[in-house]
């Protein structure tokens, strides 16, 4: 059965919530993506979202973005998405065994799922995709006369959020950095809001939660999503190009810990020994530690440990000028090393280490 919006025509969407959620009102923008599934009906579909496109060697092609869709009877409906950034892998991994496992029955509700959602990117395991040079997680609300990338993030702007009542975004460091295995609180506009994005982050049970707000970005896939009132959380796996079995485990149990927190699988959230040991925040600009040379980063701070302003952090040596002494990188601020670049070389603007402070108020109950 093919579904969407090939009539072209916009239309009110309205969907019922749970009480007390305050929910924006989408009119999805004309378009011609088309589905190879019906997100109403029952059972298990793995499919695809079709993407129209015409390049030099397919005139009237599509791009195929894996989409799956199980359901059963009432429910909330929780839309997870893996592979926002070619080479991150966990969530990819996690999310596929997820949907040839899970067993419809075993579900009250709907879950929606894109293991892979910038397909040629995780096709060609780089950030950004190859096809048009654009970061899918700074493409949002998308465009449906843009390229490819605004295209899809158009589709999970306009069609799939306001299906969904919560939003699990699964990410690691990718190629260039390695970051702290971590379940991540996006922000909320709201006081209300954000406490139900806390709760939903501490039900990920990863050992360490950190609010990051991405410097007020709002072009990413969960700024998006919480601008329409999604309950959303967000995850960063190890990272460096990498599979870490580690974080792949977490990943795992993460994702049906969502699940259950939201009422789609059944059960209390299975919370590990040392689950949400710390919670922290990323404290603004002055947690990122930049290059302002070209050369090669030697870390020296390593991930998790704890630093205090003025610190050592690392050194940026140039090995095209062997006269010159390496410069020294350190600290902005007292922090835990949250995250730290992966490849050596380096020029100006450059993340070479994003630094974290302990964030208490996640652990109350006030907004």
């Amino acid at each position: 059965m093919m579904t969407g919006t090939m009539n072209f025509e916009a239309e009110l969407m309205t969907v019922q919530r749970p009480a007390n959620t305050v929910r924006a009102t989408i009119t999805p923008r004309n378009n011609s993506v088309y589905t190879s599934v019906d997100f109403d009906r029952e059972g298990k579909q793995i499919g695809f979202f079709h993407v129209p496109q015409s390049p030099h060697d397919d005139a009237w092609g599509t791009v195929r973005v894996p989409l799956a869709v199980i359901k059963n009877g009432d429910g909330p409906t929780v839309l997870i998405e893996g592979g926002n950034h070619g080479d991150e892998y966990e969530g990819p991994i996690a999310l596929g065994e997820l949907l040839r496992e899970i067993d419809p029955r075993d579900i009250a509700g709907r879950i929606i799922a894109i293991p892979a959602i910038n397909i040629r990117a995780v096709e060609a395991g780089t950030r950004t995709s190859p096809v048009d040079g654009l970061n899918f997680n700074r493409s949002f609300p998308g465009d449906f006369n843009g390229t490819l990338t605004s295209q899809i993030a158009a589709y999970v702007h306009d069609i799939l959020f306001p299906k969904a009542d919560y939003f699990l975004d699964l990410h690691s460091g990718g190629s260039s950095l390695m970051i702290l295995p971590s379940a991540i609180i996006e922000p909320s506009p709201t006081a209300q809001g954000h406490r139900k994005n806390i709760k939903a982050t501490l039900a990920f049970g990863a050992p360490t939660v950190v609010m990051v707000d991405n410097l007020g970005e709002t072009r990413t896939s969960t700024a998006s999503a919480n601008h329409q009132g999604l309950i959303v959380i967000g995850s960063e796996m190890a990272g460096g190009g990498l599979v870490s079995p580690d974080a792949l485990a977490i990943c795992r149990r993460g994702i049906r810990n969502v699940l259950k927190h939201a009422g789609v699988l059944k059960g209390a959230p299975d919370i590990a020994p040392g689950a949400n040991a710390r919670v922290l925040k990323v404290p603004g600009s002055e947690g990122y530690l930049l290059s302002e040379e070209d050369g090669v980063f030697e870390p020296l701070s390593p991930l998790g440990s704890a630093v205090s302003k003025g610190d050592l952090a690392g050194r940026i040596h140039f090995l095209h000028t062997p006269s010159r002494a390496p410069i020294d990188l350190l600290h902005p601020i007292d922090g835990i090393v949250f995250a730290k670049r992966q490849p050596g070389r380096v020029r100006p603007g450059n993340c070479c280490f994003v630094l974290a402070n302990e964030y208490p108020e996640a652990l109350t109950d006030e907004p």
